[in-house]
């Protein structure tokens, strides 16, 4: 029998050491020191590091799944769909709890990532565009905004800005950057709103 709870923390621990430095830049040692166990108990539950992020990513990835399909079943209307998950990203931001997207940060190490990990990474992002896409379709329908390109254009544009708007709060060191950004994209979608 697996303990999932020692699993738990050894995935808590490696998804914040990847927000701090990158797939490369931590190792079992850096996770065994910080959930005191031994490097072995972590080999026991993850073989290699590539089993270990693949299976966080995995499970990022449902958990953004999850996350998705309950805004849109508690939300009917596509503009608070779009400000619910931007929401969600300005709430971590300023309360760092989750201050940066886990796939966003490995998509810049995609050329040195693993291709089981990299994989896991594509398809997060594919993903997300076409939940954009059909929120965005919807928003656009009900004459909530104004798509100035193909849907699926403005889901990559809106992807790039909330990655982009992570990424500027992160080097500026201001949690208020991401929402004045993505205020501004959303006034630029909806300038009704």
């Amino acid at each position: 029998m697996v303990d999932t709870s020692t699993s738990d923390k050894i995935l808590r621990s490696a998804h914040l050491l990847i927000l701090q430095r990158g797939f490369h830049g931590f190792s079992f040692a850096d996770i065994a020191a910080d959930v005191g166990i031994r490097k072995a108990s972590i080999h026991h539950h993850f073989p290699t590091k590539v089993d270990l992020v693949r299976t966080l990513v995995v499970n990022y990835r449902r958990a953004v799944a999850g996350g998705l399909d309950g805004i849109r079943t508690h939300e009917p209307d596509p503009l608070a769909q779009l400000k619910a998950y931007i929401g969600y990203w300005e709430r971590c931001v300023a309360t760092d709890t989750d201050p940066f997207c886990l796939a966003a940060l490995l998509a810049a190490e995609l050329p040195s990532l693993p291709p089981e990990v990299a994989d896991e990474i594509r398809g997060h992002f594919r993903a997300l565009a076409a939940w954009f896409e059909a929120v965005l379709q919807d928003a656009a329908a009900a004459g909530k905004v104004v798509l100035a390109h193909p849907a699926q254009t403005e889901a990559e544009v809106l992807m790039a800005a909330v990655h982009g708007a992570l990424l500027s709060a992160r080097a500026a060191g201001d949690s208020t950057r991401f929402g004045i950004v993505m205020s501004a994209h959303l006034q630029r979608l909806a300038p009704s709103a």
